[in-house]
């Protein structure tokens, strides 16, 4: 395994990549294109800028943006100046960006205009004021500078160009020095969670556990030069951790899209002969159901993958036989693991891929639990716990939100429930969150999900649990109809009820174009909760 002795620090691995890989091509972004002997010298130029701007070791820096090669450049040359990166969601508005940024304490803010039609700066200012006294906006005292990365400059930022060239005075010796004081247990990134639960928590993870956890994912996924389409965001673990950096690890291309568009995928996949589409089940279904997919080329994938919850055999089938992949590896993690805790093997047999989502990862302990933290016997639910060097440092400036999440033991709870058979394979069966009763029978919708998806006319399905006055609550299922068809509710009540148990079966079928994605392609079971609920 490749691994953090090796690097140790994301600097160091850069420059082991330069090295290694130099002429091979690191970014393909359009028309903009790097090599890994480019990438590292950006990346150098981008951390003597951060130095001149008086960016010391600890000092958190956000960048706010699409997947994009400047978002790459940056997080390289942050992590050169021994800065942490705090991304904020390309979706975010600007309460929620100003929130993280106050929190966090960010000296510096990267960012653009214009991205699906959201100016960023204009948004930030409306929630915190315009500049003032030197700072580029009210209430975020901390904040010293906003840099953008393309496009047009608001009012008191600064262009990408301009914030480079300001560090070109910064000698190689002082830099280098900075880079040698990095090291394996300082902070990397502190990534804020989604804020399902009150407001969003910083995670923050050292630059050898993650190092260390990605040499495992990369590895276990095989990757090696490889033509890596990045559509997972660069903000989310995926993107940043399983993405870039493993990239750097294995040198492997960098392709990123800003955007899940199913042609754009389709598209810059056929163009840029890509071999490896990670991503949400969704996505690899929304590929397949598509009516235009027959015309693009798509022979040259090689690897997937997917994870989070159990998937049908047929579309591990369909990946293989149709879409061409020749790997499709399943796995768990959540941000507070570092991104990862269990993985699938390559000798692992299709039914094992598709309904599962591996073991630990070596030196890493998962378990089942039941509420008091006690294992559960095999093939029983119960909360999944995770210990070992990918948890969590804990949340930043949170150390009450800290110790309720991660017990004086050191196990993780996720809040994710499971079971783990004999083999210490686990099955995420749903979010304790999300679990609805019906008449006193706990039904968890991932596993009704995965039942439906055997109807031929069923492309993609969520289900969640609407109040009701007789039963507590009852499912509502949004199906997404296979390209052609048009299910008629009452047949698919009708086929579920033959093939489950009837608590199980939701009581209303609702047949929709599209399903909402987030940007890491989840389904926003919120947003279709709150129209069951309306609806009603």
């Amino acid at each position: 395994m490749r691994g953090d002795l090796e690097w140790g620090t994301t600097p160091k691995l850069l420059r082991a990549a330069a090295e290694r890989y130099a002429d091979r091509e690191a970014i393909a972004d359009g028309h903009s294109r790097l090599s890994f002997f480019e990438l590292h010298a950006a990346a150098r130029r981008a951390a003597r800028a951060f130095l001149a701007a008086g960016i010391e070791p600890g000092d958190r820096v956000s960048i706010w943006a699409p997947n994009v090669w400047e978002w790459v450049v940056s997080v390289l040359g942050l992590h050169s100046a021994g800065a942490v990166i705090v991304p904020l969601n390309s979706r975010y508005k600007g309460h929620e960006a100003a929130y993280i940024l106050e929190k966090s304490g960010a000296r510096v803010l990267l960012t653009l205009e214009g991205f699906l039609d959201n100016h960023y700066v204009s948004m930030l200012r409306d929630a915190k004021g315009g500049p003032v006294a030197g700072r580029p906006a009210r209430g975020l005292p901390q904040l010293e500078r906003i840099v953008m990365l393309r496009g047009p400059c608001p009012e008191g930022t600064q262009s990408f160009d301009d914030f480079l060239a300001s560090g070109d005075g910064v000698d190689d010796a002082t830099l280098d020095a900075r880079i040698d004081g990095i090291t394996a247990d300082d902070l990397a990134d502190c990534l804020f969670t989604s804020g399902t639960t009150g407001n969003p928590k910083g995670v923050m993870c050292t630059h050898g556990q993650t190092l260390r956890a990605y040499a495992t994912w990369s590895d276990v996924v095989g990757l090696a030069d490889d033509r890596y389409l990045i559509v997972n965001p660069f903000f989310h673990a995926f993107g940043y951790k399983a993405g870039i950096l493993a990239c750097l690890m294995t040198g492997s291309t960098i392709i990123p899209v800003p955007v899940f568009d199913v042609p754009l995928v389709m598209e810059v996949a056929s163009r840029e002969k890509v071999t490896m589409l990670p991503g949400t089940p969704a996505i690899y279904q929304t590929i397949l159901n598509h009516p235009e997919r027959a015309s693009f080329d798509f022979t040259s994938l090689r690897r997937a993958v997917t994870g989070a919850a159990a998937i049908p055999v047929e579309l591990v089938e369909q990946m293989r036989d149709v879409l061409g992949f020749e790997v499709v590896v399943t796995g768990y993690g959540l941000t507070e693991s570092c991104g990862i805790a269990t993985m699938c093997r390559h000798d692992d047999d299709p039914e094992t891929i598709a309904t599962t989502s591996g073991r630990a990862i070596p030196d890493v302990e998962v378990i089942i639990a039941d509420d008091d933290g006690n294992e559960v016997a095999r093939g029983e639910p119960g909360e999944i716990l995770v210990r070992g060097y990918n948890v969590m440092r804990g949340y930043f400036d949170e150390p009450e939100e800290t110790a309720a999440t991660v017990d004086e033991k050191g196990w993780l709870h996720t809040g994710d429930i499971g079971t783990m058979d004999a083999r210490g394979y686990i099955k995420i069966t749903d979010r304790k969150k999300d679990m609805f009763i019906v008449g006193g029978f706990n039904a968890y919708p991932v596993e009704i999900e995965n039942l439906l998806l055997a109807h031929p006319d069923i492309a993609q399905v969520a289900v969640v649990g609407v109040p009701d006055d007789r039963l507590g609550e009852i499912g509502h299922a949004f199906v997404v109809p296979t390209a052609g068809s048009a299910p008629d509710p009452d047949e698919l009540h009708a086929w579920a009820r033959e093939r489950m148990a009837n608590f199980k079966v939701p009581r209303r079928f609702e047949v929709v174009d599209a399903l909402p994605l987030n940007p890491t392609g989840k389904v926003l079971k919120y947003v279709l909760r709150e129209r069951a609920t309306s609806d009603r």
